[in-house]
């Protein structure tokens, strides 16, 4: 497991050259404690402490030293002195300076709610900040303001929030002039697009990151930069990027002297060990780091180390004991509130204990990282993720929209226009021929007109309610085609949920355009396979689903068989290059036997969600179907879902198993022999 940098990398304090103080030496001392912050606070507190005794009662200069001292009071986790000088900020006298000191209140008490690991209220205290205050504040306090509402939000799981706040601090450091901020603006930037499914713009980031980090260095600076290059490179193919990052991260954690900081980057270099099949070396790295994390009080520390010894003891056969360590760890981001870790933690988890044999553990690790992960990327989420990586990822479309959306206001305002040149020459009477004629002309241009607006309407309909990359249906679409399908009784139809197997290892060993190679022939394939009336839709990410009209079991179980048989059978061609594909499917037929069980969409796709991840646990290029279920109701069948394997041992759910065809002849690609388990 990897963790990014500690919940104490919060947001800088204010700046030196970028603030308003006017005494270069005490400037000079404001962006030297400031940049080596985290590395021993508490002492720093002290020594800013005997300055501000000697500024202007009032002035910008004590305010900026006052909001320094409490981000560090925070950093060391005194709560006393945290308190005190949030008050103190709080009761800042009326004035031009007030607007300031409030949003300074506000991100001190965030920055201690967060490194004691309570997300929820750290983001509560920001957002409740009057957005007239925060534009009235000087850019260095809205730059920490910014900067620290995007790394809660991504780890709370907000990513459209944390992307858009990251933008907000990226322009605000740039206009200050600081690489270094800079810098550490575009290393959280990077995690959230790396937690967005977005690896390619992620390396892009945390290399701009690098280049201006080097332009003015310091260790703790370069820290972060070398922390999250080894986090963003963790899957690619060539380990050497990841080992090199994580040496120099712990190198520049050492020279700062930052212990806390240090307990982090011994954490994930046990992370590369364990993607590396060396568990004994993980153990022993992660050991190190629990103990150094607790005396620092670090909690995502303490986390991933916690996390990372259990995924370590799971490798060398200790099963049990290794469970019951990830999950303490997992259980640590949860009472964070840092969902986005714990969501990675179950899925983690569950490829540990499927490689382990513990195929009933996997699937309810896998259960709970599925759960965790409806939390995360809540359907509101979801969409403007899915809206915003459309709009990255396809800048031409938009623009096509646009021109669109521009002709269609021209085109209405040209209606308009004629309609009333048509009252006007009705109004007029004149010459009967001629207005006769006239108006048929106008007629004729206004249907034209109609109909060309509508044509547009339509256009822009289908481009909303379509995957740009594969032409299938989306999200959107599939919201309104359902209502067709399910009654007030629940859904008449089969649904078959189909997942790429190993595609992070597909965009790993072959890069990213190849996976959206794979991705276009694979809904190729899936087209191939259905009838006209049944919808395709790609649900996300690697994954596509299937609603067939046809409610008959049998028609099921030969539709998934096809599946599996057009996905697998042979590869899919890049570049000169084959890459191997299978896949693992969930299906069911609804109304389920023998008690003609009805369910909601949401219950059927949480089913047959259950039943793909079962074929994952026993092997993948497989597919499971519902049967039958002794459930009569949807709390009884959902019941029965989560402890599936189970409830099928005992005979309460009756599942058919398929198997795809004999995985494709070697091309120098070994997706089992890797030792990290997919992120399938």
């Amino acid at each position: 497991m990897l963790c990014a940098c500690s919940p104490s990398e919060g947001p800088s304090a204010p700046a030196g050259t970028a603030s308003g103080v006017q005494n270069e030496d005490l400037a000079r001392d404001l962006e030297r404690i400031e940049r080596a912050a985290r590395a021993k606070p508490a002492l720093l507190e002290l020594e800013l402490r005997g300055r501000s005794e000697k500024l202007a009662s009032g002035s910008f200069a004590e305010l900026e030293v006052l909001a320094l001292r409490g981000l560090l009071a925070a950093y060391a986790r005194d709560r006393a002195l945290t308190d005190q000088i949030t008050q103190r900020l709080r009761d800042w006298p009326a004035g031009e300076l007030r607007a300031a000191a409030t949003v300074a209140a506000a991100s001190v008490s965030a920055e201690y709610l967060r490194s004691h690991g309570d997300l929820r209220e750290a983001r509560k205290t920001l957002l409740a900040v009057d957005a007239a205050q925060l534009n009235a504040a000087a850019p260095v306090f809205r730059w920490r303001y910014h900067h620290q509402l995007m790394a809660i939000a991504s780890d709370s799981g907000e990513l459209d929030l944390s992307l858009n706040q990251g933008h907000a601090a990226q322009r605000l450091a740039e206009q200050m002039g600081q690489p270094w901020r800079v810098a550490l603006t575009l290393v959280d930037l990077a995690f959230t697009s790396s937690r967005a499914d977005t690896p390619a713009r992620a390396r892009q980031l945390i290399g701009q990151a690098l280049t201006e980090a080097q332009k003015d260095p310091d260790p703790m600076t370069l820290n972060q930069v070398y922390t999250m290059r080894g986090i963003v490179y963790a899957e690619d193919s060539d380990s050497s990027i990841t080992l090199q990052a994580n040496s120099d991260a712990l190198e520049q954690a050492t020279r700062a002297g930052a212990d806390s900081v240090r307990a982090l980057g011994l954490a994930n270099f046990a992370d590369y060990h364990l993607r590396q099949g060396h568990p004994a070396r993980a153990l022993e790295l992660a050991e190190q780091a629990l103990p150094l994390a607790r005396a620092t009080r670090n909690i995502s520390a303490e986390s991933v180390a916690r996390s990372n010894i259990g995924l370590a003891k799971i490798a060398m056969g200790r099963v049990a004991e290794g469970r019951d360590d990830v999950r303490a760890g997992i259980m640590l981001d949860e009472q964070q509130g840092a969902m986005s870790y714990a969501s990675a933690g179950w899925q983690e988890l569950a490829g540990y204990l499927e490689r382990a044999g513990d195929l009933a553990g996997a699937i309810a690790a896998y259960r709970e990282h599925r759960r965790m992960d409806e939390r995360v990327l809540r359907d509101e989420t979801r969409k403007l993720l899915l809206e915003a990586q459309e709009r990255q990822d396809a800048e031409q479309r938009a623009r096509d929209i646009e021109l669109l959306n521009r002709d269609n206001a021209l085109k209405a305002e040209q209606v308009h226009q004629r309609n009333l040149a048509l009252t006007l020459w009705s109004a007029m009477g004149g010459c009967v021929l001629v207005s006769l004629g006239l108006l048929y002309q106008a007629f004729r241009r206004v249907r034209r007109t109609n109909e060309a607006l509508a044509h547009s309407n339509a256009s822009l309909k289908r481009q909303s309610e379509t995957d740009p990359l594969t032409g299938l249906a989306n999200r959107r679409h599939f919201q309104a085609a359902i209502k067709t399908l399910a009654s007030g009784e629940g859904l008449a139809a089969s649904l078959f949920l189909i997942d790429i197997d190993h595609f992070k290892r597909i965009n790993d060993s072959f890069g990213h355009a190849a996976g959206d190679t794979v991705l276009i022939e694979i809904a190729a394939r899936l087209r191939q396979a259905v009838r006209d009336d049944d919808l395709i839709v790609r649900w996300g990410g690697e994954e596509f689903l299937i609603v067939a009209r046809s409610r008959d079991g049998a028609s099921a179980h030969q539709l998934a068989q096809r599946l599996l048989d057009l996905v697998g059978s042979k590869p899919v061609a890049y570049e000169g290059r084959e890459v191997p594909v299978t896949a693992s499917i969930g299906f069911v037929s609804l109304p389920v036997p023998p008690h003609g069980l009805r369910l909601s969409w949401e219950r059927a796709i949480d089913l047959v969600d259950t039943v793909m991840y079962l074929a994952k646990a026993h092997g993948r290029n497989k597919a499971y179907g519902v049967e039958r279920i002794h459930a009569e109701d949807a709390l009884a069948a959902a019941q029965l879902t989560a402890r599936l394997e189970a409830a099928w041992a005992e005979g309460l759910v009756g599942l058919q198993a398929l198997s795809g065809p004999p995985r494709a002849a070697d091309s120098g690609f070994h997706p089992d022999a890797a030792s990290r388990p997919a992120n399938a």
